[in-house]
C-alpha cells in the first residue's frame, strides 16, 4: 500500500494528485466523503485528472473534457476511449492509503 496524502488535505467533491518518487502520480477524489483513487494521467492525452472537475463520480480530463468513472476507471464520454486504472483505497487514522497492483487487469 502506498500512502498517498492526509484525508483532510481532499476536500469534500474535491480532487488531489499524490506524487511519489517512484511511480507515476495517482488522483484522489473525495466524492461527499467517500474516497476514490485512479492513475492520475488521462489515457487519450497527456493531462491530469486531479486537475479536472469532479462533478459526482465523474472526473472531467482538462485537456479534451472527456470523463472518467472515479470507482471504476471506466471511459465515460468521448474523447476517451480507453479506461484509467483505478485502486482501492484504504482510510486509516485520517491517512488516505491505496493499493496498487499493477498485475490487476484495467476494466
Amino acid at each position: 500500500m502506498l500512502k498517498a496524502c492526509r484525508a483532510d488535505e481532499v476536500e469534500i467533491d474535491d480532487t488531489y494528485q499524490a506524487v511519489f518518487d517512484d511511480r507515476p502520480p495517482i488522483a484522489i477524489y473525495n466524492v461527499g466523503g467517500t474516497f476514490y483513487a485512479t492513475d492520475d494521467t488521462c489515457t487519450h492525452g497527456d493531462a491530469s485528472l486531479a486537475d479536472g472537475l469532479l462533478e459526482g463520480c465523474a472526473i472531467e480530463c482538462p485537456f479534451h473534457a472527456g470523463t472518467f468513472d472515479v470507482r471504476t476507471g471506466k471511459a465515460l464520454t468521448r474523447p476517451c476511449v480507453e479506461p484509467v486504472r483505478a485502486y482501492p483505497v484504504k482510510v486509516e487514522d485520517g491517512v488516505i492509503y491505496v493499493l496498487v497492483d499493477e498485475s490487476l487487469p484495467v476494466e
